[in-house]
């Protein structure tokens, strides 16, 4: 029984490690946001509307949402039409991937961003190396295990997603803020 109390211990001990580690990531990535000059999606004007953020490229919340379910729907069209090969694009589940991570503000490992891919570990390691050499994503090596490598959107492959829905999802937006105001109208 006392090893089991001490598997328990150490689970605990592990999952407010984690937490310590998120909140610092969230810190790192505000700090980040600090030194190059942008705006986090939080530092927005209060009278600025939600369609005149999504016309200016700035965060939404629903994003991360669309951005979760598409990727989520490219899963399940693999499942459903039971083929990896009909469908894929590697480097845009990367993208979404690790755009959905940002806004969790969590890391992602390239192993992770590996199997997130959908694809062999080599093909995804060649989309990594090519999305790294235009600039979307950095890597960054883990200080407490040499053996690892982190991934993540740079400055500029942030801002690019967010470009691509605040233009893919005006409007969905565009309801939001109709049904806010049928609301508050009533």
């Amino acid at each position: 029984m006392d090893r089991a109390n001490q598997i328990m211990r150490n689970r605990a001990k592990a999952s407010r490690l984690i937490g310590i580690a998120n909140e610092l990531l969230a810190m790192a990535r505000d700090l980040e946001f600090a030194a190059s000059g942008e705006s986090d999606a939080t530092i927005t004007p209060i009278r600025q509307t939600k369609v005149e953020k999504a016309k200016s490229g700035q965060d939404h919340p629903v994003w991360v949402e669309l951005a979760r379910q598409t990727y989520e729907d490219r899963r399940r069209r693999s499942k459903i039409f039971k083929s990896e090969e009909l469908f894929g694009e590697p480097a845009w589940d990367i993208m979404l991937d690790l755009f959905v991570a940002a806004k969790e503000r969590r890391r992602v490992s390239v192993t992770s961003a590996c199997i997130g891919s959908a694809v062999p570990s080599t093909t995804a390691l060649r989309w990594i190396a090519i999305l790294e050499r235009e600039g979307l994503l950095l890597r960054e090596a883990d200080p407490s295990d040499a053996r690892r490598v982190y991934v993540k959107l740079s400055t500029r492959g942030y801002s690019a997603m967010l470009e691509y829905f605040s233009q893919s999802s005006r409007s969905v937006i565009l309801l939001d803020e109709h049904s806010e105001e049928a609301v508050s109208g009533s």
